[in-house]
């Protein structure tokens, strides 16, 4: 099901952005960020999002962003935001002329990590793919749309019976950007049930 932006709702308008039934685009404002706590000591929730929520326990979100990041820390992707202590994102986050990192933060409980691996600064367009089951998830990139990497699978302990998802896009210094967002779907969800080990029983 292709998913028309205009459904969407906004948390943290941003001050510049087009939207069509197909498309948006986000001029990122400086100094914008989701980050909490871990490492760097710091909080930052306001980063904007556009986000749907949804009911279902099984499902798949895709999304394609294009952008022409310039500066450290500038970065788009795709993003799970339940409240700013308890939320998942994913994105391109600019680093230098050579490298960028391509990675994933997953928040719980007010404390973020941050997994990553450095691409290629050249890359300028990436589709991510989000699943849910049930309370659990799984995050994947694709250079093409078509071929599919798992970067993370994760837990959201807040996560119940609604989910709300989408994308997001920010600058975390001093700087702004242009991010575009297409190709918006949802579909059976592609991250197949494990039919290897047997699960420890409940004790």
């Amino acid at each position: 099901m292709k998913i028309n932006p205009k459904i969407m709702k906004w948390t943290r308008t941003p001050k510049k952005f087009t939207m069509t039934e197909s498309s948006v685009e986000i001029v990122t404002e400086p100094f914008t960020d989701l980050w909490q706590r871990t490492y760097y000591h710091f909080r930052n929730d306001n980063a904007p999002l556009l986000q749907m929520t949804s009911d279902e326990k099984f499902f798949s979100f895709v999304i394609r962003t294009k952008f022409d990041s310039k500066v450290r820390f500038d970065q788009s992707g795709i993003i799970v935001y339940l409240d700013s202590g308890n939320w998942v994102k994913a994105s391109v986050e600019y680093e230098n002329k050579s490298i960028q990192r391509l990675g994933s933060v997953v928040t719980n409980n007010g404390y973020s990590d941050w997994a990553s691996v450095d691409i290629s600064a050249d890359i300028k367009q990436i589709w991510f793919r989000l699943s849910r089951r049930e309370d659990d998830l799984c995050i994947e990139n694709s250079l093409d749309g078509v071929n599919f990497k798992q970067m993370r699978i994760c837990h959201l302990f807040a996560l119940k019976d609604s989910i709300s998802f989408g994308i997001y896009a920010c600058s975390p210094e001093n700087s702004s950007f242009r991010a575009s967002f297409s190709d918006m779907e949802m579909t059976d969800c592609k991250w197949l049930s494990h039919d290897g080990q047997r699960p420890d029983e409940d004790i």
